[in-house]
């Protein structure tokens, strides 16, 4: 739901693998398929911070971060304060998805 709800992807196609009880989700945005989401019965813990190793988080660019930050708040997202790049001086910020899992939000 947080997903489709709250940052408006479309669900493509959902199927059950049995040899692995867990389910992959396919959404898009926009008409362009982008994320794969995976669940399984008994995933291991592991860090989740974006300074982590490994890939750790996804980011969205996005027009007017004050206009993101606002309707994220609105729908009760926590946010994290806005961070600004050292080498293109954009803005950016975090949140966290239903998991824990660190979602960037960086201005274009």
């Amino acid at each position: 739901m947080f997903y489709t709800d709250i940052l408006g992807f479309t669900i493509d196609k959902e199927i059950y693998r049995e040899e692995r009880q867990s389910y992959k989700l396919d959404l898009s945005l926009n008409g362009h398929y982008l994320i794969e989401l995976f669940s399984f019965p008994n995933p291991p813990l592991r860090p989740s911070r974006p300074e982590a190793r490994g890939l750790r988080h996804i980011a969205f660019g996005v027009r007017d971060l004050t206009a993101t930050i606002a309707y994220l708040e609105a729908k009760d997202i926590p946010v994290e304060e806005v961070r600004v790049d050292e080498f293109t001086n954009k803005q950016f910020t975090f949140i966290a998805d239903p998991d824990n899992l660190p979602i960037e939000f960086y201005e274009l």
